[in-house]
């Protein structure tokens, strides 16, 4: 699944207002080793806002206040990442200038004085998708830049460790037909981190990517080091009752609790670890007894959040899935044993009973199984997203994020749109959706302005000499979803005319 235009909305940087409005004079493009340079010449700096667009990758910089004095059509962009610069007019007074992309690219943006000392200059320097922040050279002169993406951590993503059961020597329980848990949680696993990936702001780690085994105490280590938000480990049940069936979630015991806290504080080495999830604490320099209340409260804290999640998660896979409990279970597993990680064990099913069995081996029951998992995972992150979290920023700036919804046998595309008050045109878009077929298990993003934000419009009266194409092109509005979200029936539109421009 690919994340779409109205789903991702990564703004990257926001300049600080300056009260004078500013014309974009002329522009110019230089190449680099390892990234693109594009630089503006302004009659005065400008507040302005850079953000991403994917599917197709674009760069898209909103000018406040702002016209353009020529046009972009001259410049050689042959040995560039870029394939074409857009521009138009927006809300009478401001500009949008749209570059086309090859490929995905991270910009950063800063200002410098123009040589002339007739205003300033915008650079805006486009690096590969994964390039860190860095200083930028500008003029043969080292300095760091007001750089327009933010310190990493002001907007990561949200980190879940997924743990497969098992593997190598070890094949865990063996089910029916030989069924080995060891392959089964590993092909649950793949399906939940993929699922989990194609959300925008989540990051999914496999904790075991083939047939190897990976110790207990390795395992929620790994987790440390991924800094994971939450930990989960994928499991299949076994019984001498062939009769048993169903999943189960579990948590840590109080029991299982109370024994860690006992090992790290019995442990130096342990106890000079790190708690408090993506911000940690050193414990070494702590003496035993406040270390004792900080383990404590620690544990406290990911038992409780364990056993919230662990009810969202129930909540969601009882909708797709057979449960055989319906309350978080609490055990002493050595995986849940993390004294700052949210961590929750899933027993997917019986493998030793037979439509148990026949369900985990299925490709498309365990993706209904992943598909609802994530819907339960970032459901409960969306409420309560991690200080520093993109999904946190989106939040705080008023920026809705993607819904999902998990397919249950029966749904429809259009009764799913009905239900949601959001366009068919919308919900494909949305979710790369090239027909109006859906699968049972297939997480379906909705559009962060549907869901109650059905009124999130703004209006545009046409003027002459005005086109459909051109407006598509300044709100950085797909054409079908246009027509669709004004009812048009072609592409011919009349001066005066009022438009809906449905909200990114």
């Amino acid at each position: 699944m690919r994340t779409h235009l109205f789903l991702l909305l990564l703004p990257v940087f926001f300049g600080h207002a300056f009260a004078s409005a500013a014309v974009v004079e002329s522009a110019h493009v230089e190449t680099a080793t390892d990234y693109t340079r594009l630089v503006f010449d302004l009659d005065g700096r400008l507040e302005h806002k850079v953000f991403t667009l994917e599917n197709p990758d674009r760069i898209v910089i909103d000018f406040t206040g702002t016209r353009l004095s020529g046009s972009f059509d001259t410049l050689d962009l042959s040995a560039t990442p870029i394939t074409k610069i857009r521009s138009a007019a927006r809300n009478e007074s401001d500009l949008r200038v749209v570059l086309d992309l090859q490929g995905r690219m991270q910009p950063r943006s800063s200002f410098v004085a123009r040589d002339d000392g007739n205003g300033e200059q915008l650079i805006l320097d486009l690096y590969g998708a994964n390039a860190p922040a860095m200083a930028t050279t500008i003029s043969g002169e080292s300095r760091t830049a007001a750089v327009s993406a933010p310190a990493p951590d002001l907007k990561r993503d949200i980190i879940i460790a997924i743990s497969p059961g098992h593997g190598g020597e070890d094949p865990g329980a063996i089910g029916v037909n030989r069924l080995r848990e060891k392959n089964v949680t590993l092909a649950i696993s793949r399906e939940v981190v993929e699922k989990i990936n194609a959300m925008p702001g989540y990051k999914a780690v496999l904790l075991r990517d083939g047939d190897y085994y990976v110790g207990l105490r390795e395992r929620t280590q790994l987790g440390h080091k991924h800094s994971a938000d939450l930990y989960i480990a994928i499991h299949a049940d076994a019984h001498a009752n062939k009769q048993a069936s169903g999943s189960t979630i579990y948590a840590l015991s109080q029991n299982g609790a109370t024994s860690e806290q006992a090992r790290l504080l019995a442990e130096k080495e342990n106890a000079a670890d790190l708690i408090g999830g993506n911000g940690r604490m050193k414990l070494d320099d702590k003496d035993e007894v406040l270390r004792s209340v900080l383990i404590d409260l620690s544990m406290n804290a990911q038992v409780q959040t364990s056993l919230e999640i662990g009810d969202q998660i129930i909540r969601s896979l009882g909708e797709v899935i057979t449960m055989r409990r319906r309350n978080v279970e609490q055990a002493a597993f050595v995986e849940l044993k993390s004294y700052d990680i949210p961590s929750l064990l899933i027993e997917a099913g019986y493998i030793t009973n037979a439509r148990d069995a026949k369900n985990l081996d299925s490709p498309a029951w365990r993706r209904e199984f992943a598909g609802a998992l994530t819907a339960a995972i970032t459901d409960w992150f969306y409420d309560r997203p991690p200080h520093g979290t993109w999904v946190a920023w989106q939040k705080q700036h008023g920026n809705a994020a993607p819904s999902t919804y998990t397919v249950k046998r029966g749904d429809s595309l259009s009764a799913l749109a009905e239900r949601y008050g959001v366009s068919m045109s919308a919900l494909k878009f949305a979710n790369d959706l090239e027909s109006n077929e859906i699968q049972v298990g297939q997480v379906l993003m909705i559009p962060a302005n549907a869901a109650g934000s059905m009124s999130q419009f703004r209006e545009h009266k046409i003027a002459r000499g005005e086109t459909l194409s051109g407006i598509a092109e300044s709100y950085a509005v797909p054409m079908a979803r246009l027509r669709e979200t004004n009812q048009l029936n072609s592409d011919t539109i009349r001066v005066g005319q009022v438009l809906k421009i449905p909200t990114i």
